[in-house]
């Protein structure tokens, strides 16, 4: 007989949710890790990228970019490419994510100050003073890290990639 999988939606938590959780894990002299993301179309960099965050503490609470809050990043009206309720279903799935919060700010700055996480990562494209929330968290004795990417592995160049095969085979259906 097998057993049923957990349902990893219950780490989908309101701010003061996760808030009230880091700081029992404080308590226990464990760290919180804090990091936010749009995570559309979940690929191996962003895998990586959340195991090294996690490795970091004993918590990693992860803000993740609601739709409206996507769309104001500029990275085209077609994106996201999955709804946030799904997105935030995949990245709580993964093992090393501890709490997701959706957030509708354009940035995660209201989030960090309510959540006060020991440790503020980024993808290694932002360099550590242009990582929002940097200066809460090290005026609380706080660190703040960029963690490198992968190489060759974005949801933009996924998206591309798709889009260029999608006008290819129109492309293609078209001449025959």
């Amino acid at each position: 007989m097998t057993t049923p999988e957990p349902d990893t939606r219950r780490k989908i938590q309101s701010a003061q949710q996760v808030a009230q959780a880091a700081q029992a894990v404080r308590a226990t002299g464990g760290k919180v890790v804090f990091t936010n993301g749009c995570f559309d179309l979940l690929h191996a960099g962003h895998v990586r990228y959340l195991n090294q965050a996690r490795a970091l503490g004993q918590m990693l609470v992860l803000g993740l970019n609601s739709d409206e809050s996507v769309r104001t990043l500029g990275k085209g009206d077609e994106r996201p490419l999955v709804p946030q309720a799904q997105r935030a279903e995949v990245v709580a799935a993964l093992q090393a994510v501890d709490a997701v919060v959706v957030f509708d700010d354009p940035t995660p700055a209201a989030l960090i100050e309510i959540i006060a996480p020991d440790i503020l990562v980024k993808g290694g494209d932002w360099p550590v003073d242009k990582i929002v929330g940097a200066e809460f968290v090290l005026a609380q004795g706080g660190v703040v890290l960029s963690i490198p990417l992968v190489q060759g592995l974005s949801t933009t160049a996924i998206a591309q990639k798709i889009a260029r095969l999608a006008l290819d085979k129109s492309g293609a259906s078209r001449s025959m």
